[in-house]
């Protein structure tokens, strides 16, 4: 059996064409066939490249059957191409089936770096970058989003969202109720194009500018929010083990091990672990 292909990651630029790096496109050019989300998209971005390579779709909804067709490909000594629509392969789009798949039958899988939205946005935004958390798209369901909102609600880490802009005030509402709307936060909108903007300014502020200002609403967006106060993520830390020590223990031992698990002091924990344990019998009256 002959020698396997390789699998490139090219990132792609998010808006403008002076971010293609020489690299990705040597590959690009070099590619038996470019497996794109979009291959009219991607077909755009090829003949502005002046190179002419075979495309095939690679989409949520074709996603399995496609990774058996590029794995027997790879197999067979062909070099695959993995492009998405903008950006960075894989970062809240398609291609993780293949990508696991040639990792695990031993295919070489390369990335060709380039643009990526979230650290694009991360890195302009003025809010602390040395630990973040991508979250990629919120739920598209209000009530879907409002409870992932609450378990990142005490996330101490940076948060960086993605967004549609027909979502974008609706989630802004909900991210300055669940996470408090003095929360530092910026929207970094059409990245590298023409009409990129950063709006930058307390949650609160941001999401009536949103319900405001329909400008704000177009285009592509980066979200990111200042992670929780050290103070609000040991309480939420401490409220999660609590949670789940109380359906087995005594408050007093619950408190004592959630103390330790939550690195807080043992008479908070206790104090807390007796009012979640009094919310349901106040709840039955």
């Amino acid at each position: 059996m002959g020698q396997s292909g390789v699998l490139y990651l090219v990132a792609t630029p998010i808006g403008n064409m002076g971010d293609i790096s020489a690299r990705a496109r040597e590959i690009l050019a070099a590619a038996h066939v470019v497996a794109a989300e979009d291959t009219r998209h991607s077909g755009r971005l090829l003949r502005e490249l002046g190179l002419e390579r075979p495309l095939v779709s690679l989409h949520e909804h074709n996603e399995r059957a496609r990774t058996t067709e590029l794995l027997a490909r790879l197999r067979a000594g062909e070099n695959v191409a993995l492009v998405s629509d903008a950006g960075t392969p894989l970062l809240s789009d398609p291609g993780y089936p293949l990508v696991r798949a040639a990792v695990e039958s031993g295919i070489a899988v390369v990335p060709v770096p380039g643009a990526c939205a979230a650290i694009a946005a991360l890195a302009a935004s003025g809010i602390p970058v040395e630990r973040f958390c991508f979250e990629g798209f919120l739920p598209a369901r209000a009530a879907a989003r409002r409870q992932r909102l609450a378990e990142l609600a005490t996330e101490p880490r940076t948060l960086v969202l993605y967004e549609a802009p027909h979502r974008l005030a609706a989630s802004l509402a909900d991210l300055s109720a669940a996470l408090e709307p003095e929360r530092h936060a910026c929207i970094a909108r059409e990245l590298t194009k023409l009409h990129e903007t950063f709006y930058r300014g307390a949650l609160g502020e941001l999401a009536a500018r949103a319900q405001a200002d329909p400008d704000l609403r177009r285009g592509e967006m980066v979200v990111v929010v200042e992670g929780a106060p050290e103070r609000a993520a040991e309480t939420g830390q401490l409220d999660s083990a609590l949670a789940v020590l109380l359906r087995f223990l005594p408050p007093s031992a619950a408190a004592s091990a959630a103390a330790e698990l939550a690195g807080a002091r043992r008479n908070e924990a206790y104090a807390r672990a007796l009012e979640l344990s009094e919310k349901p019998a106040r709840g039955r009256t």
